[in-house]
């Protein structure tokens, strides 16, 4: 779609709010319901343009039906509905800290499933933005770390932070599909797989409240998280490959920070210097060579 380097950062800017706001509705809107309208609007959005390109496409959905039902799955419904479900049980703070494990959960993935192997340059990439993750996390305190309390919800976000890392391993897989034929196939899965949980809460009597607040989280969702996120997400990665893009995910507390200072008038401060310095310089290194496999030609 663009330059992979843009199209990751991109997707990191979508995603940045998606924790914010996700755990803004908790109590407001069920999991499930989320995960469900965060699916069902880029089915609808997409159903007026995909005809020409799922037609062209067909034969290669038919014989790759397999991969394409467990990305849809796993990156798709599972991996929503249980974003979501953990943000109701946990903190944006435990979220932000188990979120930084995802590029070294895709770099072990890739390296114990695919046979991928990294540069010195790259592993030393990854160490330092995610000491810039922490660092941000902890206001330039590593020993507030420590004071952190984990729950049930927490176990939840970190299996789901493995199973995307899973997800995002399992792209290089997929047949070559045009973008919103992708994103049309892996919503429609998706859809399919939670109407039936959706429609559990409406029928148990969980509350969702229709409100300018939750209309907006729920366009958020389906628009820039689903539709531009997993479009870009995976475009990116196809050019860089899984473990050099993953660490673009460490630039989402460098936003949130940010967005924080333009939106909500917070302060940055010295450690927010830092932290971005590692981030940045972590993100440069890790992402400067694609890696591979370990079976490729010299």
């Amino acid at each position: 779609l663009v330059n992979p380097y843009l199209a990751l950062a991109l997707t990191s800017l979508f995603w940045s709010g998606n924790h914010i706001v996700g755990r803004a509705i908790a109590g407001h809107v069920p999991p499930y319901n989320a995960a469900l309208f965060r699916w069902l609007l880029p089915l609808i959005i997409a159903l007026p343009f995909v005809h020409r390109y799922l037609r062209r496409d067909w034969p290669h959905i038919v014989d790759n039906w397999k991969i394409l039902l467990f990305a849809g799955l796993t990156g798709g419904a599972i991996f929503s509905a249980a974003q979501y479900v953990g943000l109701g049980l946990t903190t944006a703070l435990n979220t932000s800290v188990l979120n930084s494990i995802t590029p070294v959960a895709i770099v072990a993935v890739g390296a114990l499933f695919f046979r991928e192997r990294l540069s010195a340059l790259q592993i030393l990439g990854i160490f330092v933005s995610s000491m810039g993750v922490l660092f941000l996390i902890s206001r330039g305190d590593f020993r507030t770390l420590t004071s952190i309390n984990f729950n049930y919800g927490d176990l939840i976000i970190l299996g789901n932070m493995i199973l995307f890392a899973i997800y995002s391993c399992a792209l290089r897989k997929l047949p070559k599909l045009h973008w919103l034929t992708f994103i049309f196939v892996i919503a429609a899965i998706s859809s399919c797989f939670l109407i039936p949980l959706a429609a559990w809460e409406f029928v148990s009597g969980q509350p969702f409240e229709v409100s300018l607040r939750t209309v907006s989280a729920l366009l958020y969702f389906g628009i820039f998280v689903s539709v531009l996120g997993y479009a870009l997400w995976s475009s990116g990665l196809e050019k860089l490959g899984a473990s050099s893009g993953g660490p673009f995910l460490h630039l989402i507390p460098i936003y949130s920070a940010v967005l924080a200072y333009i939106f909500l008038g917070e302060k940055l401060m010295a450690f927010h210097a830092l932290g971005f310095a590692l981030i940045l310089c972590g993100v440069w290194a890790a992402s400067g060579r694609k890696a591979k496999p370990a079976n490729a030609s010299r």
